[in-house]
């Protein structure tokens, strides 16, 4: 794999990740009114600029992704995706206060050697 498709690999997983980060404040942000009041939950989400941002990086993921699959095979690039753990775990404890145990930090770096192996074979 090439120093430059690794490169939109990496820019693709962050935005994944930054989605799931920016769609967790969308949800904690403001209490959303109960699903049976259809027209004030329908409002509370079109209004939520949380929401909006987390589906911009979702499509902006996708768009690149769409680009890594027509670089690399199925079978190296779907294991790069793993990285989004690390960067969506490291985030929830920056931005989002969340803790990371001795646990899932082994479990992190697992995954970190994983895709090495996978990447090195590309």
């Amino acid at each position: 794999m090439n120093p430059a498709t690794f490169g939109i690999v990496l820019v693709s997983v962050l935005l994944n990740a930054m989605a799931q980060v920016v769609l967790r404040k969308a949800m904690t942000v403001s209490i959303l009114p109960p699903p049976r009041e259809v027209i004030a939950l329908g409002t509370a989400l079109v209004s939520n600029v949380w929401l909006w941002g987390g589906m911009l990086c979702y499509a902006l993921s996708i768009g690149l992704w769409l680009v890594v699959l027509g670089r690399l095979q199925v079978s190296v690039a779907y294991p790069m995706l793993s990285i989004g753990y690390i960067i969506a775990a490291l985030m929830g404890v920056f931005l989002l206060g969340e803790s990371l145990g001795p646990a899932r930090m082994l479990g992190i770096a697992l995954i970190c050697l994983g895709v090495i192996v996978i990447g090195r074979t590309a």
